[in-house]
């Protein structure tokens, strides 16, 4: 009983795309705070100039013209040019960078003269007209190139941070899950030796297939194999106590989701909604993905007179499950647990905004 599927692997952007520092400057967010950062630039600017009579507003309209046509372009032709600065090193790219920029000041500068939109330049203060706009421009962008580069720096070490406590959770709840399925397997040598071999074999497959391809995230189908290897060695042990219901037919199967997320769930209403009942009873899995949103629920039933009723629960392996679901899919992740209608509820939601295409 050997797993033969493709794991799913998130689609890494190319590393020009991720790693570099300069960011995508043509997108909206990036493109509003330099536009804003340059309209503080310009007034200041103004406000340094002496001021004799009044404030001068057409000199403030008409430097804001300049910097922000400045700014506007510097942003497109740097926006264009990304991928090929991608490829330099970092400072040969931010030396680049502020050539850019200075050059294509100097340029403005010239059709401003040329136009007199500043008013008629005297000759001998041409020279430092030019050297003056130069040295602001290199200042300003290197300024902000040192700005993005530290803010790219922070973002790889919290990256880096990120992946290590994920994979520190993820390396917490693979002996929970064996330590609880020999649990379910010791149960089975007394009553039933022949059923307590095909498990120990079942969990050998089912150890074999986890393992085999360990990583954060897995697609839908082979999480859902998962866990159907894992009901069948309960389901040795609890024969027609055990029924279940799938409601999953909406999920796409290469949804991904974090390894051993389904099966510590079911696992809890196993342990919590049928393994005390003498009748046993339904365990219910329903899933959609809908509008960029994940939704999976595991319900069973629920006594209210046994809530106080000692047990040893999974309450370590969920609150695992809502850590690595923060620590993947960010603030929106949610894990609710809920009891109504004679029922126990356990459900996840998670943003999954685009999906691999399946072969």
């Amino acid at each position: 009983m050997h797993m033969n599927k493709n794991w799913f692997k998130p689609q890494p952007a190319p590393v020009v795309e991720d790693d570099f520092f300069l960011p995508e400057l043509c997108q909206p967010e990036a493109l509003f705070s330099m536009i804003l950062l340059a309209e503080l630039l310009v007034l200041v600017l103004v406000l340094a100039e002496p001021i004799m009579q009044g404030f001068d507003w057409v000199r403030l309209a008409l430097a804001s013209v300049f910097v922000q046509w400045i700014v506007l372009l510097s942003a497109a032709l740097l926006c264009r040019l990304r991928p090929l600065l991608a490829r330099l090193p970092a400072a040969a790219a931010g030396i680049l960078s502020c050539a850019v920029v200075v050059g294509l000041t100097l340029g403005c500068s010239a059709v401003a003269d040329f136009f007199n939109l500043g008013g008629q330049l005297q000759r001998s203060g041409e020279v430092n007209f030019y050297l003056r706009h130069g040295l602001i421009a290199l200042i300003m962008s290197a300024l902000l190139l040192r700005y993005f580069y530290l803010q790219s720096q922070w973002r790889r070490q919290q990256q880096a941070e990120l992946g290590a406590r994920i994979e520190s959770l993820q390396a917490r709840i693979r002996p929970h899950f064996l330590f609880n399925s020999l649990n379910s397997i010791a149960s089975l040598v007394a009553s039933d030796p022949h059923k307590a071999e095909q498990a120990v074999l079942d969990l050998s497959d089912l150890f074999r297939a986890s393992l085999a391809r360990p990583g954060v995230l897995v697609a839908w189908h082979d999480e859902l194999e998962l866990a159907r290897r894992y009901l069948s060695i309960e389901q040795y042990r609890l024969g027609p106590r055990l029924q279940l219901e799938w409601q999953v037919d909406e999920v796409p199967a290469q949804l991904p989701i974090p390894q051993l997320t389904l099966q510590p769930l079911l696992e809890n209403a196993l342990i919590h909604g049928i393994q005390p009942r003498i009748e046993g009873g339904l365990v219910r899995v329903e899933g959609h993905y809908r509008d960029g949103m994940f939704e999976l629920c595991v319900s069973n039933p629920y006594d209210p007179l046994a809530e106080e009723r000692p047990s040893r629960g999974t309450q370590q392996a969920l609150h695992n499950i809502e850590a690595r679901l923060a620590a993947i899919f960010g603030p929106q992740a949610r894990l609710i647990v809920d009891r109504r209608d004679g029922r126990h509820f356990t459900c996840l939601r998670y943003p999954c905004a685009s999906l691999p295409q399946e072969a």
